[in-house]
């Protein structure tokens, strides 16, 4: 049988009669191109049994793979269904897409072996890592000093970032809430202790506050508190291991059992705070006649779920924008800090329009 010469790209651009550009950007980027002069190289290079231009061997001659390493923190099961993550990954697309560039999204909690790791970071120009957790992933690819790394929702040394300001705005909801003057508070936490249990909190156990953004709005709710004059002590404060409904609300119910019923409820996201609301108006106490709730983030779901609820809202895929910006070299690297906003809902409402 006789051996067919394989066409390169300099073969089809003659034959074709154009450049070797115009038929790269027929394969990877056809908005540079007439809907019309695409539609018709594609067919030709069809015909010739052409399939585009070899990513292997473009990797070897520019020394890029074109391939930026979406690390997410949870499994990809998990992160796919999570609101937050869904925006911000949205973000980052938004950016990426523009400059040619593919995601290739990872689980950090899935990186088990050596050979994983080394085979994913040879994959990959670089990485931008959400959610990094410092005490589980010391020796992580994305810790390479000599890949392009941009860290968000937490802290790499000398990797650029890019956070929310996490404090404050838990400082900021907890003001407002405390106006009501509540008699008893507690804290749904979010992943405060390294446990899968839904269980009260020990201070000796809690995370990094540097690595965890639940630590830093703890700090924030804890700030506010005082300046009320608000003692809480850890029997107030529940960690919740993974952010879904099922264990939030298995957490709220726990909380609303209580002796001495809490009359405001901190959750650490709005998917907690929903089911804080759901197991509340289950077990007959009204909100807010007789329960406020707050959540952070800013989900669609906070307008439409009655009552909406009070929450922080974060710029979450602004902060997916700024990343990939900054791991593409469009803005400098840098270390930058989201400001949020408080979202007045129905869950906590201002004190002058409250029915409590």
């Amino acid at each position: 049988m006789k051996n067919e010469k394989k066409l390169t790209l300099k073969d089809v651009a003659e034959q074709l009669n154009v450049s070797t550009a115009t038929i790269s950007n027929a394969f990877n980027r056809p908005d540079q191109l007439s809907v019309k002069l695409k539609e018709s190289i594609l067919s030709r290079c069809k015909e010739m049994g052409y399939y585009g231009p070899n990513a292997a061997a473009r990797s070897l001659r520019t020394g890029r793979t074109g391939i930026v390493g979406i690390v997410l923190s949870d499994e990809l099961s998990y992160s796919l269904s999570d609101p937050v993550a869904n925006q911000f990954i949205t973000g980052m697309a938004e950016v990426l897409e523009k400059s040619n560039y593919n995601m290739l999204l990872l689980s950090a909690s899935e990186l088990s072996s050596d050979s994983q790791r080394r085979m994913q970071s040879s994959m990959v120009d670089g990485f931008i890592v959400y959610g990094y957790r410092s005490q589980q992933y010391r020796d992580a690819p994305w810790l390479d000093k000599s890949k392009n790394v941009v860290v968000v929702d937490s802290h790499i040394p000398g990797a650029s970032s890019v956070n929310v300001a996490n404090e404050q705005g838990a400082f900021d909801i907890a003001v407002h809430a405390l106006q009501h003057r509540p008699k008893s508070v507690a804290i749904m936490g979010l992943e405060l202790l390294e446990t899968d249990r839904v269980c009260r909190i020990f201070d000796d156990e809690l995370l990094d506050a540097d690595t965890s953004i639940s630590i830093q709005r703890l700090h924030g709710y804890r700030r506010a508190l005082e300046q009320s004059g608000i003692q809480i002590s850890s029997e107030q404060i529940w960690n919740i291991p993974h952010n879904t409904h099922k264990l939030a609300y298995q957490a709220a119910r726990e909380a609303l059992m209580m002796a001495n019923r809490p009359q405001l409820l901190l959750c650490m996201s709005d998917r907690v705070a929903l089911a804080a609301v759901q197991a509340a108006l289950h077990m007959g106490v009204r909100v807010p006649e007789e329960l406020h709730v707050v959540g952070f983030d800013g989900i669609p779901e906070s307008d439409t779920f009655h009552p909406s609820i009070t929450t922080v809202h974060q710029q979450t895929v602004e902060k997916g924008r700024i990343a990939a910006e900054m791991f593409l070299g469009l803005r400098p690297s840098c270390n930058v800090e989201l400001q949020t906003k408080l979202k007045v809902g129905l869950s906590c409402p201002a004190v002058n329009s409250s029915t409590a």
